[in-house]
């Protein structure tokens, strides 16, 4: 592998966000998980005045410009120089857009995107189990299935064009962590 930018996508339950953090670890990037981002970011104010709390606690997903408000400003504090996994960006292709121009200004144009696939019911059933333990304000069933249905209808589209402008590889999420983490290796060539 040698890349220093990997995408990692898939619907929510997937397991995306324990494989991007498990592989930021073995290969000593720096994870960007932008739900973490946002989540940190409740009380930004956007330019909208509307805040990311606001926008989050109704379930619904934030604009391509809200989005890009607070990734710039959170950005501009990565160190310079080291690999980045992106999870949870872009969830749109005008996120795309902007997310592989930035990063080509930066001498960045090498990149992997990891979409671990999962069925809608099995995603469903991870984050109903999730809700339970965790207690995201985000977590209710209605939330879940809004965010889903907006995973269906604004973040499928992404894979068309992270398939054209990246190394695309397809990891099923089904199987128990340690296996897709396997699968994940291998595909990287990392084992």
């Amino acid at each position: 592998m040698k890349t220093d930018i990997i995408f990692i996508v898939g619907p929510q339950g997937s397991g995306k966000g324990t494989q991007a953090k498990l592989l930021a670890e073995k290969l000593g990037f720096f994870w960007w998980d932008m739900g973490q981002v946002l989540r940190e970011e409740r009380d930004w104010k956007l330019k909208d005045s509307m805040t990311v709390g606001e926008i989050i606690d109704k379930g619904i997903l934030l604009s391509d410009e809200q989005v890009l408000e607070v990734f710039k400003a959170r950005m501009a504090k990565l160190p310079p120089g080291k690999g980045v996994i992106f999870d949870g960006i872009p969830r749109r292709v005008g996120q795309a857009d902007y997310l592989f121009d930035f990063l080509k200004k930066q001498g960045k144009d090498d990149f992997i995107t990891l979409y671990v696939s999962l069925p809608r019911e099995e995603s469903m059933k991870r984050l109903l189990r999730r809700a339970a333990i965790e207690m995201r304000s985000d977590d209710t069933p209605e939330g879940i299935e809004l965010r889903l249905k907006q995973y269906e209808d604004a973040t499928l589209p992404v894979l068309e064009y992270l398939k054209a402008h990246t190394k695309f590889i397809q990891i099923d999420g089904t199987p128990a962590i340690p296996e897709v983490t396997r699968e994940i290796e291998k595909a990287l060539e990392l084992e």
